[in-house]
C-alpha cells in the first residue's frame, strides 16, 4: 500500500501554531492578568457592599454616574458583547480601546451598590479589546483579525471562570447557533488555557463546587427526570433572555435620556429589595456571610433555596442590565440555574446536588446557545462522573430555548428545526424583530 506524506502541508501546519503560540500566548496572557485584576477587585467592592448595606441607598447615584459616562464617552461600545460578535463575524473598524477600561469600571461600580449582575460580559469585553488592539498594532489581515478576536473571549472567559476548555469551545460556538468555527480552534485553546493560567498565577481562586452524589450506572427514571428538568431549564433560559430585552425597550420608550435609565432602575432594584424582604438576590449570588441566605453554593444543600429564588434572581437582574447597569450575565444564570434545580429536585424526589449542577450549566446553555462548551464547563467545575446527565440537561435546554438568546447579533448558523422559516444567517435580533 503506498504511504504519501505531504511535507509541505505539515510544515505549514507546524508555522500556523507557532504563529497563534507567539500572538495568541502573548494577549492572552495580558488578559488573563486583566482577569485577575477585575476578580480582585470585584471581590473587594463585593466585600465593601456586604459590609456596608447603607451603600444600596447610592444605586441610582451610580447608575446615573454609568450612565452618564457611557452616554458621554461610551457611544460607540455601548454594543458590548453584540459589538464584539459582529466585529468577529465581519471584521470592520475594530472594537475601540475604550471598551475594556470602560466596562471593568461600569461593572465594579455596579457590583459596589448593589446591582445584579454577572462578571462573563466583563471579562469578554475586556479581551476583545485587548485584541483587537494589538490586532491593529500588527496590521493583521481581516481573517486574522477575526481569530485573534475570537482567542481574545476565549482567554477572558477561561480565565474569569477557570475553565480553560469550556472557554475554547465557547469562543467557537457562540457565534452562530448549530456551527462552530474549528478555523481558530488552536488558536481559541492557547489563548484559553494562557489566560486561565495567568489569572491563576496571580494568586486568584476560583469558587469549588461540588456534587457528592456518588457515580453509578445510569439509571432511567433518574434520567427521565433530568430531561423533563432540561425543558424547565430551557424554558426558563428564554424567560430570562425575553424580558431582558423587553424591559430594555421600555426603558428606551418611556425614559428618553440614556442617563436617567440607570437611575430609575436604580430605585426600582431598591424598591424590589424591601418588597422581597432579602437582599440574597444583589450582587453575583455565588456565597454569603449569612449561613441562611439563597446563593449558588446554598442551592447545592437540601432547602438550599426558596420555591421562587430563581425567579426574583431573574427579576432582580433583568432591570438592573435592561436599565443600563453593566456587568455580565452568566453568573445569575448560574443563580437562576442552581436555585431552579434546587426546587425541581425538590418537586421530583431527585438529588438536589445533582439538580443544582446541571441546572447550573443547563440555563447558561439554552441562554447562550452553546450546549458543548456548558456541557464541558459542567466537566471542569463538577468532574466527569455525570457527565451524561450533564449532556443531557445542557443539549435539551439548548434545544428548548429555541431561536432566543442573551446575544442579538448571535447568527443562525443552522436552524433547530429543518421546517423552520428562518433564513440560515439571520441574527437573533432578526427573528425577534419578526416576531
Amino acid at each position: 500500500m503506498p504511504f504519501r506524506w505531504n511535507v509541505r502541508e505539515h510544515l505549514s501546519l507546524a508555522v500556523f501554531v507557532a504563529k497563534w503560540l507567539l500572538i495568541a500566548g502573548p494577549v492572552a496572557a495580558v488578559i488573563g492578568s486583566a482577569c485577575a485584576l477585575f476578580l480582585w477587585s470585584l471581590d473587594i467592592c463585593t466585600n465593601t457592599r456586604l459590609a456596608h448595606p447603607w451603600l444600596l441607598w447610592f444605586l441610582p447615584l451610580a447608575g446615573l454616574a454609568v450612565g452618564w459616562a457611557y452616554h458621554r464617552f461610551g457611544r460607540s461600545v455601548e454594543g458590548g458583547n453584540n459589538l464584539l460578535m459582529e466585529q468577529i463575524h465581519t471584521p470592520g473598524g475594530g472594537v475601540p480601546r475604550r471598551m475594556g477600561p470602560m466596562i471593568l469600571l461600569g461593572t465594579l461600580i455596579t457590583h459596589l451598590f448593589g446591582g445584579s449582575a454577572g462578571r462573563e460580559g466583563t471579562a469578554i469585553q475586556m479581551g476583545g479589546s485587548i485584541a483587537s488592539a494589538l490586532a491593529r498594532r500588527l496590521h493583521l489581515k481581516p481573517h486574522d483579525i477575526r481569530i485573534l478576536l475570537m482567542a481574545g473571549v476565549a482567554a477572558g472567559f477561561g480565565g474569569v471562570f477557570g475553565t480553560p476548555l469550556a472557554g475554547a469551545v465557547f469562543a467557537m460556538e457562540v457565534l452562530a447557533i448549530g456551527r462552530i468555527s474549528y478555523e481558530a480552534i488552536i488558536p481559541c485553546l492557547i489563548a484559553s488555557l494562557v489566560g486561565d493560567w495567568a489569572c491563576t498565577a496571580w494568586n486568584i481562586h476560583h469558587t469549588q463546587y461540588h456534587i457528592s452524589l456518588a457515580a453509578s450506572p445510569l439509571h432511567w427514571l433518574l434520567m427521565t427526570k433530568v430531561a423533563l428538568a432540561a425543558v424547565a431549564f430551557g424554558l426558563v433560559s428564554v424567560l430570562f433572555a425575553e424580558l431582558t430585552h423587553g424591559l430594555r425597550q421600555v426603558f428606551k420608550r418611556l425614559i428618553p435620556r440614556p442617563e436617567l435609565r440607570p437611575f430609575i432602575g436604580g430605585l426600582i432594584v431598591i424598591a424590589l429589595v424591601y418588597v422581597v424582604g432579602t437582599r440574597d438576590y444583589l450582587g453575583l449570588g455565588i456565597s454569603s456571610p449569612d449561613k441562611s441566605a439563597v446563593t449558588i453554593l446554598s442551592a447545592f444543600a437540601p432547602d438550599g433555596a426558596h420555591a421562587w429564588s430563581w425567579w426574583w434572581k431573574i427579576l432582580f437582574t433583568a432591570i438592573t442590565l435592561s436599565s443600563g447597569f453593566k456587568g455580565g450575565e452568566v453568573t445569575p444564570l448560574f443563580f437562576i440555574g442552581a436555585t431552579l434545580g434546587n426546587v425541581l429536585a425538590w418537586a421530583m424526589g431527585a438529588p438536589p446536588d445533582l439538580f443544582a449542577g446541571i441546572g447550573f450549566v443547563a440555563v447558561f446553555a439554552g441562554a447562550t446557545n452553546t450546549p458543548l462548551a456548558c456541557t464541558l464547563m459542567g466537566i471542569e467545575l463538577f468532574g466527569s462522573d455525570h457527565v451524561v446527565y450533564i449532556a443531557v440537561a445542557c443539549f435539551m435546554a439548548y434545544l428548548f430555548s429555541g431561536h432566543t438568546g442573551i446575544y442579538l447579533s448571535q447568527r443562525i448558523g443552522m436552524q433547530k428545526l429543518p421546517a423552520s422559516d428562518i433564513a440560515p444567517g439571520s441574527t437573533l435580533r432578526d427573528v425577534r424583530d419578526g416576531r
